[in-house]
């Protein structure tokens, strides 16, 4: 892995850039100017970007939040979210027709038309989880007890990123959920990265792609999935994971992971 000081030293190899939003564009407060910077020069140079972010909302949720930062409108139209993909699921019932709710009241935009089929619990067919209750950020134990008695049900998880940091606090993400539940016997159902079916719905065969993001267990491990080449961004989820940038492969094998280049803050 190289460290990369300046992406124009090779943006140049590639036509399409797939770039994560949280940890990489914004850290949930302010947008990061310099990343900002690469997006403008990408497009000057006729490059293909797509936002791809595994936010569990569809994507005028999260164009809206990114105007709320003040990002370009012209910016805008290049939003990707894994809540996208998966409501999509939702409307053709593929897992059936009632579903309990695990996540956040600011989540309920993900299935707007779809309020009837909200349930309880015991009644729904399926499970669809966007994140963990405004007042159970911190208590994992919690959905361990509350899921108890449904492993035969389907857990939708609509966000795989297991922690996030907001500013510079670590909160828990709803992949951390599915973890819970699949430690406890079981099936969930992925919309986003790392898995390959999102990346359909942005890639095009003859394009010569590359990731950036800075969570090896979505974006990275999302980009040795379709064999692209990537750039890993060390300020973001696993920041608290290493002290020395001379032992990143260290952990890189422990994720089971591999990118080309890496960079502190992504930066033109």
């Amino acid at each position: 892995m190289k460290k990369l000081e300046h992406l124009s030293e090779i943006f140049k190899e590639y036509d399409s850039f797939i770039i994560d939003l949280w940890g990489v564009m914004h850290d949930g407060f302010t947008l990061n100017p310099e990343a900002l910077e690469v997006v403008e020069n990408l497009l000057i140079h006729n490059k293909r970007i797509t936002f791809l972010s595994n936010a569990p909302r569809p994507n005028a949720s999260v164009i809206k939040f990114l105007k709320k930062l003040k990002m370009k409108e012209e910016y805008l139209q290049y939003v990707l979210t894994s809540g996208e993909a998966a409501v999509n699921s939702l409307k053709e019932k593929k897992f059936g027709e009632n579903f309990f709710h695990l996540g956040p009241e600011r989540d309920k935009p993900l299935f707007s038309g779809l309020e009837k089929n909200v349930t309880t619990l015991e009644k729904s067919n399926f499970i669809l989880c966007t994140g963990l209750f405004d007042n159970k950020k911190d208590d994992l134990k919690f959905y361990k007890e509350l899921l108890k008695g449904n492993e035969k049900k389907k857990l939708i998880c609509t966000n795989p990123d297991l922690t996030v940091y907001k500013g510079d606090i670590k909160e828990y993400c709803a992949g951390s959920v599915a973890e819970v539940f699949k430690s406890m016997g079981g099936q969930v159902v992925y919309f986003g990265k790392p898995h390959s079916e999102i990346y359909s719905l942005c890639l095009k065969k003859e394009e010569k792609n590359f990731i950036i993001g800075d969570n090896l267990n979505t974006d990275i491990k999302g980009a040795n999935n379709i064999n692209a080449d990537s750039l890993f961004i060390l300020d973001g989820v696993h920041r608290a994971e290493y002290t020395d940038e001379n032992k990143l492969d260290e952990l890189m094998h422990k994720y089971k992971v591999h990118s080309k280049y890496f960079q502190k803050k992504l930066c033109w």
